[in-house]
């Protein structure tokens, strides 16, 4: 856990430079990436560092400024819906009709280490309360 506090402390010192994210790299292709669901405004993918038997990071392919849930703006409105409807139809592709988590990481505090905002889908298994 002090490795993934640490992770997001230093993440947070380059939050708003405006320097490409991995997830950015990802979405050129210059990273590769296990896609499980892709369409205009979001990109699906499995964790190379899975906390679940399934762990998928949904991305919107567009940062706009949306490095953190806490900056949302009203223009982002139908993206962050789309986010969790994305998350719905990946859930059901996966077979997690009987429940999983989305967990958004917000901030240094959240342990947001990547600042293009995310979620994380987690499934697969009986999911723990409280989480952490």
């Amino acid at each position: 856990m002090a490795d993934e506090e640490a992770a997001a402390q230093a993440a947070a010192s380059l939050q708003d430079t405006g320097a490409p994210t991995v997830f950015d790299k990802v979405l050129k292709k210059e990273i590769p990436s296990t896609a499980v669901y892709e369409d205009d405004l979001v990109y699906a993918f499995r964790d190379i560092s899975p906390q679940a038997p399934v762990h998928i990071l949904i991305i919107p392919k567009h940062r706009d400024g949306l490095t953190q849930l806490i900056k949302a703006e009203e223009r982002h409105k139908e993206v962050l819906g789309h986010l969790l409807y994305a998350a719905k139809l990946i859930a059901v592709q996966e077979g997690l009709e009987d429940g999983y988590r989305l967990v958004i990481n917000d901030g240094p505090n959240g342990c947001q280490s990547v600042y293009h905002l995310h979620v994380h889908l987690l499934g697969g298994r009986q999911m723990r309360w409280p989480p952490g």
